[in-house]
């Protein structure tokens, strides 16, 4: 009853007091305010709600930041001086300021002054009176946050202000926010046909709170009527809840299998087309991981920029790499895929090495720019997290530029031709050994693209690759050795499915399920779902 007194009177002086003959005066009244304070900081019960409602009431720009000073200790009593101050603690002694921030109070220790008793009523009357300053503030933020603060207690807002303050609101996030506290209100009402209406109205609300709202009218209401109304909306919450959350875990499953397609595609590129078992592929994609790590480090005002720059950097950086192996090593083992295999595990352990010496060998920080951070909310509960939408429009988007590029240009002519028949595309003048090393060099680079995802999501160190080498190799197989389109579905299904059986068989179980089932798909379909075709495939 007193809050919603209080909150009635500072909405009444908000549009008295913004006049500009009354704020000339805005930060008189410095010796009431000292009454004020003494009267809260003697006073008991009813005395002290009574003077938090005449300092809210008070034509002061600082009101709210006074407020706020009690609720968060700031504000203390200063024994010698007998007054309420602004302290601010430094080292074992209190910096203290005027109440009005005009005079600097010198410093003094910590006996001397002491902090204004709070309980949880009081605290919870302080944040509705801040609330309530809030309602009528020029900035749309301040006022959700007050209207925030009020929906769990409606009552404590008088109906006239409310009508007041829809009609006038501009903005549609606070206006939707103010709709609800409405509608929290109207629950309360005495009159049954207003509560039914409140009940409907919050059909299509599934925040917590007004499922919380609902459930509790369903079981305490009195009348009939109104239950039954709010069983029927219980009911529907309860099947969206449902339908939003399998939503939810496909979204989680394509954004697993976004990332097993990035780290699987440059794999795809190079095991189709040379059959090499390339184990160095996870630490490809660590050095990607560090390229967005080292952009970072160079331009640490930008971090976006730093991240967007990186994406080439890293592809440039790993093709590279993937060259040098590839005419240093592997050119000469090519035919011996078991001996390719050992090669490159050795070169993976190498490289690991490498960055261990001359970077690190403990996890470097990589930070997701403003733009990644954050949560996309769809309703009160489904939301999808922008990091990981990102990497999903992001493997899209490599994927369409590795088909654009295979499918319509010279190179990918002849790397389809080598992949399908190579002695065949050799005939035809195709230099085999050139593109060869370029594919690996491709394969390499887009290996370097991933881990610039990867390190958006995950920690980068140099054991980054090893957790996703196995999985690669198990897109690739399951989708058809050399098929884009394969690595493609293959990866979203495996992510899929493995977030399916998350809830129910755990990450680790699921994982080995996964496992299970492709082993018994592979023995039925050897080639994978999309097989490669040619003369020359079969042998």
């Amino acid at each position: 009853m007193y809050c919603r007194i209080a909150i009635f009177r500072i909405v009444a002086l908000c549009l008295f007091f913004s006049s500009p003959l009354v704020r000339a005066d805005v930060n008189t009244g410095i010796a009431e305010l000292d009454t004020i304070f003494t009267d809260f900081y003697e006073g008991k019960g009813s005395v002290r709600t009574e003077a938090l409602d005449t300092l809210a009431a008070m034509p002061r720009e600082d009101t709210r930041e006074l407020l706020q000073g009690i609720l968060d200790g700031d504000l203390m009593f200063h024994r010698p001086s007998d007054t309420i101050v602004w302290a601010v603690k430094d080292g074992r002694e209190f910096t203290m300021t005027s109440l009005d921030r005009s005079a600097d109070l010198g410093r003094d220790g910590s006996r001397k002054v002491k902090r204004l008793k709070l309980n949880n009523s009081v605290r919870a009357y302080i944040r509705q009176l801040i609330a309530g300053l809030g309602l009528y503030s020029s900035n749309a933020t301040e006022r959700l946050a007050a209207i925030e603060a009020l929906i769990d207690t409606p009552a404590a807002i008088e109906q006239a202000t409310l009508d007041e303050l829809l009609s006038a609101e501009q903005d549609q996030t606070v206006l939707h926010a103010l709709q609800s506290l409405l509608t929290r209100k109207q629950l309360s009402s005495d009159d049954p046909t207003i509560r039914v209406t409140a009940v409907k109205a919050l059909r299509t609300d599934l925040s917590s709170e007004s499922r919380a709202a609902i459930t509790r009218v369903a079981l305490d209401d009195e009348d009939t009527d109104v239950r039954d109304a709010a069983t029927s909306v219980q009911q529907y919450h309860e099947q969206q809840v449902k339908i939003y959350g399998r939503a939810e875990t496909v979204f989680f499953g394509l954004s697993l299998g976004s990332v097993l397609v990035l780290a699987a595609i440059g794999l795809a590129i190079s095991f189709g087309v040379m059959g090499v078992i390339n184990m160095a592929h996870g630490e490809l994609i660590m050095l990607g991981a560090y390229c967005a790590w080292a952009m970072q480090q160079l331009m640490p005002q930008s971090i976006a920029a730093a991240l967007v720059v990186s994406i080439p950097i890293a592809f440039i950086v790993t093709g590279l790499v993937g060259i040098i192996i590839e005419r240093t090593v592997i050119r000469f083992l090519y035919g011996r895929p078991l001996e390719t295999l050992l090669a490159t595990f050795g070169i993976s352990l190498i490289l690991q090495q490498l960055v261990r010496t001359f970077v690190s060998p403990q996890n470097v920080p990589v930070a997701n720019p403003e733009f990644m951070s954050g949560v996309l909310h769809i309703n009160g509960v489904f939301s999808l997290t922008l990091n990981r939408l990102y990497i999903l429009a992001f493997c899209l988007l490599v994927f369409a530029a590795l088909v654009i590029l295979l499918k319509y240009s010279r190179f990918g002519l002849e790397v389809r031709a080598v992949s399908q028949n190579r002695a065949m595309a050799r005939a035809m003048g195709v230099r085999s050994a050139r593109i060869d090393s370029l594919t690996f060099g491709l394969g390499a680079g887009v290996a370097g693209i991933a881990g610039v995802a990867l390190s958006q999501l995950t920690n980068v160190g140099p054991n980054l690759g090893q957790a996703y080498i196995v999985d690669s190799f198990m897109v690739v197989v399951f989708g058809g050795v050399g098929n884009l389109w394969g690595t493609l579905i293959s990866g979203m299904t495996l992510g899929i499915a493995n977030k399916l059986m998350e809830p129910w068989a755990g990450a680790i179980l699921a994982k080995i399920l996964v496992l299970v089932f492709l082993i018994m798909f592979i023995q039925k379909r050897p080639r994978g779902l999309f097989p490669q075709r040619g003369r020359a495939v079969e042998s």
